[in-house]
């Protein structure tokens, strides 16, 4: 696991090796335990190691055996061993054990082709010297981040953004598309970022950077393509395939463990582990709240499975005082609490192992959110004519909030397409419209609903369950799940790995009929299945929870405060209308209504402009490992951790 960034000057000048020297330390939490640069002609690229394979020979930038191909590499790729003996039988010449070295010969072998054989996750960058162009790629679901800018005279790209804000040119301005539609998901939603002219390298695609321009293709699609095999098959099917994804994604040289919460995606994940060597697990827990409780569950499953467990309750003020910091590793704001979670679990497991697994994209590739039940409990309003549908809706309207059966009639009278954008649903355009100082159309930005509208009509030929899950792949998964995920792990210098998150899972998965993934009153139904004899029963039926945060709570004591401050200090008049936000606060406070999701939203805005617009909290200094290293320019550069 690592982090990379790069340059392309468009007018030919050698890339500045200052500022990629300042791109590359800036990520040096991905990275402690070594560093690299190469130069050539117009392109410089960067790279930061945290050491998992071939600790001795795995050393970037690397080569080609005549260095013409060049590659800094971000993940890991878990088939390498099986492409290395055929790259050998054709003739290739290795001298690392590493994954890294695969993937620059497989390069040759097919070019930009080469990435539809890897099976892991990836963000690389290839420098291709005969061909005097630069590959950029990221793996199927988008893993592991990459991101890119372009200015005037530079092409630059990233695993993360605060890499990108060192090159002269780019801008720390908001992007106002971006935001609106934060309001709506709690993130923004891909391409685009909170940064106005940087964006996300899509899942799935590639990106080649050639005579001073960029192009991207896609290389991958997620489609689902039900089968017609019994219950049993895709039962038993399930099984063996996460047993194999699951040891292929324990292929380390460093010590593992996994994380832990409640319920049955991670303990699928810590047993099938356990069947192969003795685990430990950690979990973390927050005061207030039922934090305590979720961390039993943890505790009686790791008692039940036999590992070797570890975990840590946070308070409400170890949780405030950390939150700057956390932004700063965020790169930009995304205001689900848990994510601040994944950082002390991990903060936790960073002590004792270097690599962790867990349960991520279960619930995308099994259908286990709740919310997909939704098509099925309203499948009586597909009876109805639309304009019947559209009446009781606006009937349910009128109706007083929280009135039962107001909100059924509601999102019944509307298509799937309308109702749901995504796990996260934080302001509706109406209420944005009410505090929000800029109108999307009158400056030609889109909305929620034209984002994932795109997504909706490549999934039109599916039913909505599926439709919903397909929505979830291109945007929940990618821009909270595996975002928040990726860097809140790597600011402890772990690495997280993802085994739901497989190809070869995802390929037997997408075949699993809607009515099995969805049977019995339940979500995931063949993955609880799957492991109801490797799990305790109460744990495969147990629901989902995962690290809960108690900060509907603590926004009406511990953090009521500090949400006062933030408000009242924040320049966002221009984006904002301040006083609405208050108003929520004190509503919240004083029990009128939960608006704790939507106060949260805005709070992590304004603290993520504190920190990357204004600069007025600086905690860059205060992040990074102490890592002191002997730079020399070229093939050997060397890095010494003190």
């Amino acid at each position: 696991m690592c982090g990379i960034c790069g340059m392309v000057t468009k007018d030919g000048r050698p890339a500045d090796q200052m500022v990629l020297e300042q791109m590359t330390d800036l990520i040096v939490h991905r990275g402690p335990d070594d560093t690299g640069v190469h130069f050539d002609r117009n392109v410089g690229l960067g790279f930061r190691r945290l050491s998992i394979i071939d600790l001795e020979g795995g050393h970037q930038p690397l080569s080609n055996e005549d260095g013409s191909v060049w590659i800094v590499f971000n993940g890991e790729i878990y088939n390498y061993k099986e492409i290395r003996r055929w790259l050998i039988d054709r003739g290739h010449k290795f001298t690392t054990e590493s994954d890294t070295e695969v993937i620059v010969h497989l390069y040759e072998e097919k070019g930009p082709d080469c990435v539809k054989d890897l099976r892991g996750m990836f963000g690389f960058a290839i420098w291709d010297s005969n061909k005097n162009q630069v590959m950029v790629a990221r793996d199927h679901f988008g893993i592991k981040p990459l991101y890119y800018a372009e200015t005037a005279d530079t092409i630059a790209f990233g695993s993360e953004i605060k890499s990108l804000l060192a090159v002269p040119g780019v801008q720390r301005e908001v992007s106002q598309e971006a935001f609106w539609n934060y309001l709506t998901f709690q993130y923004a939603p891909d391409p685009l970022t909170m940064f106005k002219g940087i964006y996300k390298l899509p899942a799935a695609h590639y990106m080649i950077v050639k005579d001073g321009k960029l192009s991207l293709q896609r290389y991958w699609e997620v489609r689902f393509d039900e089968g017609d095999q019994p219950l049993s098959y895709y039962i038993e099917g399930t099984r063996e395939i996460l047993r194999n994804s699951v040891q292929a994604h324990m292929n380390s040289d460093v010590p593992r463990g996994a994380f832990l919460s409640s319920g049955v995606d991670s303990s699928t994940i810590v047993a099938l582990l356990k069947e192969l060597e003795q685990v430990k697990t950690f979990t973390v827990g927050f005061e207030g709240a039922g934090g305590q409780s979720e961390i039993e569950y943890a505790r009686q499953t790791a008692r039940i499975l036999g590992t070797e467990h570890r975990d840590t309750i946070i308070s409400a003020k170890e949780y405030l005082d950390i939150l700057p910091k956390l932004m700063y590793y965020q790169d930009e704001p995304v205001a689900d609490p848990a994510a601040i979670a994944l950082y002390f679990v991990a903060e936790l497991a960073s002590q004792y192992v270097t690599v962790v697994l867990s349960g991520e994209g279960a619930d995308e590739v099994f259908g286990g959110y709740t919310i997909y039940r939704e098509p099925l409990s309203l499948r009586m309003f597909d009876y109805l004519p639309p304009s019947m549908r559209r009446s009781l809706g606006g009937f349910a309207k009128n109706w007083p909030e929280g009135m039962k059966g107001r909100s059924f009639l509601m999102r019944g009278s509307k298509t799937v397409q309308e109702r749901f954008v995504g796990n996260a649903f934080i302001f509706d355009e109406e209420m944005k419209e009410q505090f929000v100082h800029f109108n999307p159309d009158q400056l030609g930005l889109r909305r929620p609903m034209d984002i994932t509208g795109v997504y909706y009509d490549r999934a039109k030929n599916y039913d909505d369950v599926t439709k919903m899950q397909f929505l979830d792949f291109h945007t929940w998964l990618t821009g909270d799940i595996l975002m928040k995920a990726d860097k809140m792990t790597m600011a402890n210098s772990l690495e997280l790995r993802v085994p739901f998150l497989d190809k070869e899972v995802f390929e037997f998965a997408s075949k699993i009929p809607m009515k099995y993934r969805m049977m019995n009153g339940t979500t995931k139904y063949v993955l609880r299945e799957a492991v109801k004899d490797i799990l305790p029963r109460e744990v495969a039926e147990r629901p989902k929870l995962g690290f809960p945060v108690p900060t509907r709570k603590w926004l009406k004591d511990e953090f009521y405060g500090w949400a006062r401050e933030l408000i009242d200090a924040s320049p966002v008049d221009h984006l904002i209308n301040k006083q609405f936000v208050q108003q929520l606060l004190d509503e919240h406070k004083n029990n009128v209504r939960d608006n704790s999701r939507k106060v949260w939203t805005v709070l992590i805005f304004m603290l993520w402009h504190q920190i990357y617009v204004e600069q007025s909290v600086s905690v860059a200094s205060s992040v990074s490992p102490n890592v002191q290293l002997r730079r020399t320019h070229g093939k050997e550069l060397v890095g010494t951790k003190e």
